[in-house]
């Protein structure tokens, strides 16, 4: 009988336990997603550093310098990003944890060796002003898509339609050479990566399951890195188009 008269209360706290277990958990999953995202900006942003100043001496590019912002060449620095995060996004599901790592560092490195031009258009003070403000930004954005309620997939779908009409407006403008098209996608271009750094933070969240082993888990968070990384550089880079101080 008193047994019985029991197993509510231990029903309720099995519950509470399990429900314990899921938050530590989600919150383990979502602090290596978020780790592993910094990782990648810092290596992006050492990469960029150090290729700007192997490429310009003086005032003037150097032999380095000369083969990836002058050369043919260019286009392999400026095309190998785009390869490589498609070449991952398809084939993560068959690499072990350490090597879809490793292609995510060498991705995040690429993106710099292609983003080290900024330091010849920028100059340095804004740039960071500018990343500071995108992180400032990025923070409360992914913040709010971790806490809030409210099912975020109606504004994800409308930002994708967003960002595919930012990339032909963008191919559009490769030949109209428009300042005012340009002023109005890096406008467009910040409304729609906020949305996406909120979409996506909860749409990682979700794909969260207490039951994956380790490596479905660490692929699942190289994944969630990848998409918050792509969301904050491309807000940084629209950002810095209306922030930024030229040279």
């Amino acid at each position: 009988m008193a047994d019985f008269r029991n197993y509510n209360a231990r029903v309720a706290g099995a519950g509470t336990r399990a429900d314990a277990g899921i938050d530590e958990g989600l919150r383990s999953y979502m602090l290596k997603v978020y780790n592993l995202m910094a990782l990648g900006l810092a290596i992006t942003g050492l990469a960029a550093w150090g290729s700007f100043n192997l490429a310009v001496a003086d005032g003037q590019l150097t032999g380095f310098g000369q083969l990836i912002y002058a050369s043919a060449f260019r286009w392999v620095v400026i095309l190998a990003p785009l390869a490589m995060v498609f070449f991952l996004s398809f084939r993560v599901h068959k690499m072990s944890v350490a090597a879809a790592q490793a292609t995510f560092w060498a991705y995040a490195a690429l993106v710099g060796l292609s983003l080290s031009t900024i330091f010849l258009v920028y100059t340095g003070e804004s740039i960071v002003q500018t990343f500071f403000i995108t992180a400032t930004a990025f923070g409360s954005l992914s913040l709010y898509g971790y806490t809030t309620k409210r099912d975020l997939t109606g504004l994800g779908s409308f930002m994708v339609m967003g960002l595919f009409g930012i990339i032909i407006a963008m191919v559009v403008n490769i030949f109209l050479q428009s300042s005012a098209l340009q002023f109005a996608i890096s406008g467009i271009g910040v409304l729609v990566f906020a949305g996406l750094t909120a979409y996506d933070t909860q749409n990682i969240k979700e794909m969260y399951f207490e039951g994956d082993d380790d490596v479905v888990a660490g692929r699942k968070a190289i994944m969630g890195a990848l998409r918050l990384y792509l969301d904050f550089i491309n807000l940084f880079m629209f950002l810095l188009q209306f922030l930024g101080n030229r040279e």
